[in-house]
């Protein structure tokens, strides 16, 4: 599962490109909202950036790219705390506030996410939004370096040159500015590969073989019994039937699948998929999936 999520995280960062985003139909535009809804952070993170680029199924629309991105981000997704940070320093579709910004980046930065560690290294550099402290800011900086950063590894490299500093920050200094030209910062080349990836690992997320969800759904395995509902529901990769999505999500529900838990109380508590709402049902499976996560 963390897997999947990992893999719509990836995707979240394509819609930097058009192509992808267009390529999304109208049912598995469906599939994102609710999954979204229903608490995935990785949907959330991906209904995030389109409404932060905008795109052919939603209008750019900053607010609501911050109100996704936050739900992601109190839920511990990265990508998604480190996008806020960056929203809370420009301003966008929340009021500018660099103390906040620097929170977020904080978040981000302490489970390994190098372009907060950077991010959190110049504010710190600057005193923006923290207390300006040079020792915080090459403690973030090395961290990023460490783990292949370039623009780390280039700040840190002019930290050293600029400062009255002993022979080894001297040695120091020249290795991280040489890493970092030897990685070619910005590179194009190696951004369009990374794209080109994603791509193969959006048509594998969402274009699996019907006949094997299928037999996999019927074993008993959950994650394809959940995956087979949401094609139920949405139309997509299925012919659109309420009911039988109804039935898997209460299969996987009843296999222990949390976000088909998640599915069912959202459907019950708004009426949706030809269900009467149900306010004790919705709370039933509330109270279920929260009972269920770790």
């Amino acid at each position: 599962m963390h897997k999947k999520i990992a893999v719509l995280a990836v995707l979240a960062l394509g819609m930097l490109s058009p192509s992808i985003s267009q390529a999304m139909t109208p049912e598995e535009t469906v599939m994102l909202s609710n999954a979204a809804e229903r608490g995935n952070d990785g949907a959330q993170l991906l209904l995030a950036f389109e409404y932060l680029h905008g795109d052919a199924a939603r209008a750019k629309d900053e607010k609501q790219a911050a109100y996704w991105f936050e739900r992601a981000a109190m839920q511990g997704n990265v990508a998604a705390q480190k996008m806020l940070g960056d929203l809370y320093e420009q301003g966008r579709g929340v009021p500018e506030n660099l103390k906040v910004s620097a929170d977020w980046r904080t978040k981000a930065a302490l489970r390994g996410n190098t372009d907060a560690q950077v991010s959190l290294g110049k504010m710190y550099l600057a005193g923006a939004g923290v207390e300006k402290s040079p020792e915080k800011a090459e403690y973030w900086l090395q961290r990023a370096a460490i783990e292949g950063n370039s623009e780390a590894q280039f700040l840190l490299g002019k930290m050293y040159k600029l400062r009255d500093s002993n022979t080894r920050e001297q040695v120091l200094s020249g290795n991280m500015l040489a890493k970092s030209a030897s990685q070619g910062f910005g590179s194009a080349a190696e951004f369009l590969q990374f794209m080109e990836n994603a791509r193969y690992k959006v048509s594998e997320l969402f274009h699996q073989r019907p006949a094997d969800i299928h037999k996999l759904a019927q074993d008993g395995d959950a994650e394809s019994q959940y995956r087979l509902a949401t094609r139920y529901e949405s139309g997509h990769g299925e012919p659109q039937d309420n009911a039988k999505a109804l039935y898997w999500f209460k299969k996987a529900a009843d296999n222990g699948h949390v976000m088909a838990m998640k599915s069912l109380a959202h459907i019950y508590a708004r009426g949706l998929d030809g269900v009467v709402a149900d306010p004790r049902i919705a709370e039933y499976w509330t109270n279920r999936a929260q009972s269920a996560q770790p």
